[in-house]
């Protein structure tokens, strides 16, 4: 299996990165021990969003999809969520 991730950084939630591995978890943590120059600094990393593939040329179409101005866009939209909605409201509790 491959897979296609988006991780975002928990110290700058703005900050994500996509890529693609055979092997997720040791990918996840290789980014959080700073082993990529591109995800070090702004490290440690949670994973947002995944993907499965089952051949490594599918994973890699789609991870270069997603790296392309309208794959963005569709990841923002419909894979991940930086913040509640606008019209959102939290529970409050009522005052008795």
């Amino acid at each position: 299996m491959w897979y296609v991730y988006i991780i975002r950084s928990r110290n700058a939630p703005a900050q994500e990165y996509t890529g693609a591995t055979s092997d997720l978890k040791l990918r996840l943590a290789d980014h959080n021990a700073g082993k990529s120059t591109h995800t070090a600094k702004f490290k440690p990393w949670e994973l947002a969003w995944y993907c499965a593939f089952p051949d490594k040329y599918q994973a890699l179409d789609f991870e270069k999809y997603l790296k392309s101005h309208s794959g963005r866009a569709f990841a923002k939209k419909r894979l991940i969520c930086f913040s509640p909605p606008a019209s959102f409201e939290s529970p409050t509790r009522n005052a008795s």
